[in-house]
């Protein structure tokens, strides 16, 4: 059986598959927040029971935030802080007794989504995480693009291409950059700008439904949030092609995204006709956990 991990800032999500691709245990615990070594022992109790309950020995990817670096084997870029500087990989090889295979959590939400989910089938997927942060991962021909610097997909430090004159140079951005499509385009920069307008400060949700009952200034927020989601996907469209773009994340709930940017992509993306295709995700929170198992491909 494969072994899946999601590694999260406040939980730890375990999950076991056959090869088939079905769910034999599941386990969900809070993460051990700023304790690094409760985080490896975490993951190997979580092993244990998920072992103890089919009966069965399995492989085991992990999601995490951040990645390893190339260059010394140690996390970088997580935003679980207490992981960076670590050597996360060689430490839970020698806690669990076995080979561990590790990719980012947006790597792992389009690795999922493209196994059995919303790309399944596709040559190629750009999996889309739209929550807290904004992230991304490239699937291949069912194989996952990592790059030399480990990378590949990170489209939220990007600039917002195609400024407007309001929009430069933007806000700050945690990396030190300006203007990040992360500023813009996840859940928290949405909600920020919504309330610099308006009186009433709402969550995503909550200016997702009120748009759907009608208010004009959550349609207005949609409707410029689409634009500038609409930009960002035709960059990556007019550098990768990808047959298929999967949405996550909470910000992937909105339902009238998938007739916005289809609707506005083809302004920015370089052909006569986007044939690209846009869908919503399948599995929802469990594709992090579900991709982190199939990093282990079928025997």
């Amino acid at each position: 059986m494969r072994i899946g991990i999601d590694l999260g800032g406040t939980k730890i999500e375990a999950l076991a598959l056959d090869h088939a691709g079905h769910e034999l245990a599941r386990r969900r615990i809070p993460a051990p927040r700023g304790d690094y070594a409760a985080t490896i022992a975490a993951i190997r109790d979580l092993v244990a029971a998920l072992e103890s309950e089919t009966g069965k020995t399995g492989t085991i990817g992990i999601g995490m935030p951040g990645a390893i670096s190339p260059a010394t084997g140690l996390v970088k870029n997580a935003n679980s802080t207490w992981l960076i500087g670590h050597p996360f990989g060689s430490d839970l090889e020698a806690a669990l007794a076995r080979p561990v295979r590790l990719a980012n959590d947006a790597d792992c939400f389009a690795l999922s989504e493209a196994s059995d989910g919303a790309g399944a089938g596709a040559r190629s997927v750009f999996g889309v995480i739209l929550g807290t942060g904004v992230g991304g991962g490239i699937v291949i021909n069912g194989a996952l693009l990592s790059g030399p610097n480990a990378i590949a997909g990170e489209w939220g430090h990007n600039p917002l291409p195609w400024m407007l004159p309001d929009e430069y140079p933007g806000t700050d951005c945690y990396c030190g950059k300006k203007g990040c499509i992360e500023t813009w385009v996840s859940g928290p920069a949405f909600a920020r700008e919504y309330a610099a307008e308006n009186t009433d400060a709402l969550t995503p949700e909550e200016i997702a439904a009120a748009a759907l009952e009608g208010a004009r200034p959550a349609r207005l927020a949609i409707r410029r949030y689409s634009d500038r989601l609409a930009r960002t996907l035709a960059h990556i469209v007019n550098i990768l092609d990808p047959e298929v773009v999967v949405l996550g994340g909470g910000m992937s709930n909105i339902a009238a995204l998938y007739e916005e940017i289809p609707a506005r992509w083809g302004a920015y993306v370089f052909s006569d006709k986007v044939a690209t295709n846009l869908r919503p995700h399948r599995h929802g929170d469990s594709s992090g956990v579900r991709g982190a198992a199939w990093l282990w491909p079928a025997d």
